[in-house]
C-alpha cells in the first residue's frame, strides 16, 4: 500500500511537472492568455507582498538586535544608548553595504525606484536580478544600522526583479514585460502601507506612467494580493495610526494652498540637496581618490556624528513622523528636525548606502506641516485644533512632489484616515506642490535622477524611444558607387554601438539622408565602415514604435 502510495505521488508530480513544462512553452512561443497572465499576476503581487512582508521584518529584527527597539520606539530608544555605540553602527553598517554593492554591482550604486522606471520604459519591463537582490540586501543593513532613507524604494526594486524573473521566464513582449512590472510595483507600496488603492494608482502614475486599460485589471489584482499578505502578517493595520480631524470651516482652504506652496519648495529643496550632496561626494573620492568600498563607511561616520545630537535621523523615521501626525513636536523642533533629517537624507545618499526616499518625505513633510500649523494657529486662534490637518496635508505634499505621485500619495492618505473632508485639504495642498516643483525640476526625484544619468524620460516617449533603437539593427549594405570619406573627415558619421538617440541629430546637422556606420574609432587602423543608416529607416522605425506605444498607452 505504501509503495503504491508513493509510486502515485510519483505520478501526480511528474505529471505536474510535465503540465507546467508544457503551459511555459505555450506561453513562451505564443504569449499568455487573458485568464493566465492574470494567473501570473496574481503570483507575482504574492511575491511581491511576501518580499516585502520579509524585508520589514529582516529590518525590525536586525534594529531589535542592535538597537533594542523596533521602528515606532527606535529614536527614543537610541537617545539612551552610549554615544559611541550610536557614532560607529553606522560606520559598520557602512562598511558591509560597501562590500556588498562594490561585490556585486558593476557601478557600486544601489538600484532604486528610478531604475524601474528604465526598465519599463527602456528594456521591455526587465532590471538587473544580481544587482537588484544585492541592492536590497545593502538597504536592508543601511535603514538597520543608522542609514537614513526609505524602505519602499528597494522593496519596489525588489518585486520588480520578481517580475523581470517571471517574464524572461515566459520571454514576455515589451506590453506584458511592463504590465507584469506594475503588477510588482503595486504589490510592494500596497504591502509597504496596506493601501491597496493607493498601490495601483502608484504603479499606473509613477512606474508605468500610462493609465492604460488593459494594464488596470492584473495591477489591481496583484495590488490585493500583496496587501492580503501583509494583513496576514501584521493585522488590517495602517501604516500610521491617525487620529480624526475633519476640516470644517471651508475658510481654511486658502491656508492649504499656501502650505502646497511651501511643501512644494522643501521638496525641491531636499531633491537638490541630495543631487548636491551625490556631486560632492564624487568630487572628493576623485581629488582624495577614496575607494568605493570605503565610501558608504565614511557617510555612517557622518551619520553617527549627527545621530548623536538627533536620533530621529536613525532608519525610516516613523516615530517621529508618527509624533509629528499627532502635534506632539513644538514649532522649533519641527524646523530643527526638518533641517537635520534632509541633511542626513542627503549624506546617506551621497555615500551610496541604499534605500529610497519614500518614507524620508512623509517625515519632512509631516515636519513641515505641522510647522505651518503652529504659525497658522498663532494667527488664527481657531486654527489650533486643525494643527494635525495640517501636519497631514504637509507630509502628502512633499511626498507627492518628491515622487511625482499626486495620485498615489493623495489616495494614500485617504485609506490612511478615510476621511474625503481631510481629503479636501491634502487634494489642495497637493496639487500646488506638485504644480510647483515640477517647474523647478525634472517633474520628480526619480526622473531627476534618470535625467542625470543621460536618460531622457521625463518629455514622455517621442523623447527616449530613440534609446531603444541600436544602429546596427537598422543599417543596411555600403553602396560600393558611393564615396562616403567626405562624410568621415567632416564628423559625420555614428558609432556601431550607438543608438538613434545620438544618430538623429546628425542628420540635422550633416544634411545628410545617410551616414556611415563605423566601428572601433575612426581613429584606429582597423576601424572600417560596416554599414550604412540611412534616415528614411530611422525615422520609419521611430514612427512605428509611436505608434505601438500610443496603442499600448491608450488600449
Amino acid at each position: 500500500m505504501f509503495q503504491k502510495a508513493i509510486h502515485m505521488l510519483q505520478t501526480t508530480v511528474k505529471s505536474c511537472l510535465t503540465s507546467w513544462s508544457v503551459m511555459i512553452h505555450v506561453i513562451r512561443t505564443k504569449g499568455p492568455g487573458q485568464l493566465q497572465f492574470w494567473l501570473i499576476a496574481l503570483f507575482i503581487g504574492l511575491g511581491a507582498g511576501l518580499s516585502t512582508v520579509l524585508f520589514r521584518l529582516g529590518i525590525s529584527e536586525l534594529q531589535a538586535f542592535i538597537y533594542g527597539a523596533d521602528d515606532i520606539t527606535l529614536a527614543s530608544t537610541a537617545s539612551r544608548l552610549p554615544w559611541y555605540w550610536i557614532l560607529f553602527i553606522p560606520v559598520i553598517g557602512g562598511l558591509i553595504v560597501g562590500a556588498i554593492l562594490h561585490r556585486y554591482t558593476p557601478d557600486g550604486r544601489g538600484r532604486s525606484v528610478a531604475h524601474v522606471i528604465q526598465g519599463v520604459a527602456l528594456d521591455n519591463g526587465r532590471v538587473e536580478g544580481k544587482s537588484g537582490l544585492a541592492s536590497a540586501l545593502a538597504s536592508l543593513v543601511t535603514l538597520s544600522m543608522g542609514g537614513s532613507t526609505g524602505r519602499e524604494g528597494p522593496v519596489v526594486h525588489l518585486g520588480a526583479v520578481i517580475s523581470s524573473k517571471i517574464s524572461r521566464l515566459i520571454n514576455a513582449d515589451g506590453v506584458t514585460g511592463r504590465n507584469l512590472m506594475g503588477c510588482a510595483a503595486a504589490a510592494a507600496v500596497s504591502a509597504s502601507f496596506n493601501a491597496p488603492i493607493a498601490g495601483t494608482i502608484f504603479a499606473l502614475e509613477v512606474v508605468l506612467r500610462h493609465y492604460a486599460i488593459q494594464a488596470f485589471a492584473p495591477i489591481v489584482i496583484a495590488s490585493v494580493a500583496g496587501t492580503i499578505v501583509s494583513r496576514l502578517t501584521f493585522g488590517n493595520l495602517t501604516e500610521f495610526d491617525l487620529p480624526t480631524v475633519s476640516l470644517q470651516f471651508y475658510g481654511e482652504l486658502p491656508a492649504f494652498l499656501l502650505l502646497g506652496l511651501l511643501c512644494g519648495l522643501v521638496a525641491v529643496a531636499m531633491m537638490r540637496a541630495i543631487f548636491i550632496a551625490e556631486d560632492f561626494g564624487d568630487k572628493v573620492q576623485d581629488k582624495f581618490n577614496i575607494p568605493p568600498l570605503i565610501r558608504p563607511a565614511i557617510a555612517g561616520f557622518g551619520l553617527g556624528a549627527i545621530a548623536i545630537w538627533f536620533p530621529h535621523i536613525i532608519g525610516v523615521g516613523y516615530e517621529t513622523t508618527f509624533s509629528a501626525l499627532n502635534g506632539n513636536i513644538t514649532f522649533w523642533v519641527a524646523v530643527v528636525f526638518v533641517a537635520v533629517k534632509v541633511i542626513a537624507v542627503a549624506l546617506t545618499f551621497a555615500g551610496r548606502m541604499g534605500g529610497g526616499v519614500f518614507s524620508p518625505s512623509l517625515m519632512v513633510g509631516a515636519l513641515t506641516g505641522l510647522a505651518f500649523g503652529w504659525v497658522a494657529s498663532a494667527i488664527v486662534p481657531s486654527a489650533e485644533s486643525y494643527v494635525i490637518l495640517y501636519a497631514l496635508a504637509g507630509m502628502a505634499a512633499v511626498s507627492a512632489a518628491v515622487l511625482g505621485a499626486p495620485i498615489s500619495t493623495t489616495l494614500i492618505v485617504f485609506e490612511f484616515t478615510g476621511d474625503w473632508q481631510t481629503g479636501l485639504a491634502v487634494m489642495v495642498a497637493v496639487s500646488l506642490s506638485s504644480a510647483l516643483a515640477g517647474r523647478l525640476v525634472h517633474r520628480s526625484f526619480f526622473l531627476t535622477q534618470l535625467e542625470r544619468a543621460g536618460v531622457r524620460i521625463a518629455a514622455g516617449p517621442q523623447e527616449y524611444l530613440l534609446a531603444t533603437f541600436n544602429v546596427a539593427g537598422l543599417m543596411q549594405d555600403m553602396d560600393d558607387q558611393v564615396d562616403y570619406s567626405k562624410l568621415i573627415s567632416d564628423g559625420h558619421y555614428v558609432d556601431i554601438n550607438a543608438t538613434l538617440e545620438g544618430a538623429m541629430p546628425l542628420f540635422e546637422s550633416s544634411g545628410s539622408a545617410y551616414l556611415p556606420v563605423v566601428a572601433g574609432g575612426i581613429d584606429k587602423d582597423d576601424a572600417g565602415i560596416m554599414g550604412v543608416l540611412y534616415e528614411v529607416d530611422a525615422l520609419r522605425a521611430f514612427n512605428k514604435a509611436l505608434v505601438k506605444t500610443v496603442r499600448e498607452e491608450h488600449d
